[in-house]
């Protein structure tokens, strides 16, 4: 089918040749024939050159200017789908010299047309998705942050309630008694509040933005640490600048496991160490709290499972070592590619 194309195609141009080929060669003999006498003329050769070229020329333009009409479609359309309108198409004749190509443009072009509706029905099926998924994490969230509220500092709220609503009764009946209850009241108060800066900082986390993670640690660590009384030491040894992918993970993976040392632990030390090693990146956070036995923790529990899963969305693990009464150490492994340190882009 192709070669019948082609011989199409240059049959048609041959035509052409061969037209203007006769009309020269007819011309010729009929000079020769009839007008052998004026051939003498030099005049009569110049007319007679001039007219050859020009009906040379004629038939040339009449072939040229119908090709490039051929072309120019092509053009126009090929222009269209590069805009985006992947609906246009070029209408072929039976007898087409430039069917071939043609056919080939009307295939890519609805191929082009079929690949971006379907790339478009995925992206709509995605942001679907995606805006399911985030309206569930959103509500997630909230009922994770009631239960903390509830668990906490609601709880510690009631407790100081109630202190501070017998505080008139004992002051009447045994005033001894009342510098105590005065100092319990102080007490709750100020775990209520460290309970609230906790909560309000797991809402207001900073990102890193600009920052690469060293920097973003050693200015949010410190103040973390300040806000919630606790002694910090931060040791972060990256010689390769590593993705912005696994910079994010360890960022929020950090920031749940020092939640959950405020939430749970009743630390007074906690270390954070980020460290390379030959094919794997080690995230290290131990805090020297009350510890626990693995079996009290509910499998599904949030903190650990998120972190987890952020973990494994880089092909790593988390390791959890703890014991009641020894504090709790969480390391975290990211799989390091040698060759490949997967630096910001500038």
């Amino acid at each position: 089918m192709y070669k019948l194309r082609m011989f199409n195609m240059k049959w048609q141009l041959l035509n052409y040749f061969l037209i203007s080929s006769v009309i020269t060669v007819s011309g010729i003999y009929i000079v020769l024939e009839y007008y052998e006498k004026e051939l003498s003329s030099w005049e009569f050769r110049l007319w007679f050159a001039f007219a050859i070229l020009v009906v040379s020329l004629s038939v040339g333009f009449i072939a040229t200017r119908r090709w490039q009409r051929k072309v120019d479609e092509l053009h126009v359309a090929m222009l269209e789908l590069s805009k985006g309108n992947f609906s246009v198409r070029i209408d072929m004749e039976p007898v087409e010299p430039f069917l071939y190509l043609y056919d080939a443009f009307n295939s890519m072009a609805t191929s082009i047309e079929e690949r971006v509706q379907l790339m478009q029905k995925l992206g709509e099926a995605e942001a679907i998705r995606d805006q399911e998924l985030t309206e569930s994490a959103v509500m997630e969230e909230r009922r994770r942050l009631a239960r903390d509220l509830h668990d906490t500092v609601s709880q510690e709220l009631f407790a100081i309630h109630m202190s501070a609503s017998s505080l008139p009764k004992i002051l009447e009946r045994n005033p001894a008694a009342a510098p105590a209850l005065m100092n319990q009241l102080i007490e709750m108060s100020h775990h209520a509040q460290k309970q609230m800066r906790g909560l309000i900082s797991q809402l207001r986390p900073i990102e890193l933005k600009d920052m690469s993670l060293q920097e973003a640690l050693e200015k949010w660590f410190p103040e973390y640490c300040r806000t919630h009384e606790l002694q910090g030491q931060l040791d972060v040894s990256l010689p390769e600048i590593i993705s912005e992918a696994i910079e994010h993970q360890f960022f929020l993976i950090i920031q749940e496991g020092l939640a959950n040392v405020i939430k749970h632990a009743s630390a007074k030390q906690v270390r954070l160490a980020i460290y390379e090693r030959e094919h794997q990146y080690v995230l290290q956070l131990q805090d020297d709290g009350q510890g626990f036995e693995r079996r009290d923790i509910p499998s599904a529990s949030h903190g650990l499972s998120t972190m987890r899963e952020r973990a494994q969305k880089l092909g790593g693990e988390v390791e959890i070592d703890s014991k009641l009464g020894s504090g709790t150490r969480v390391r975290v492994r990211i799989p390091r590619f040698s060759g490949h340190s997967g630096g910001k882009q500038e």
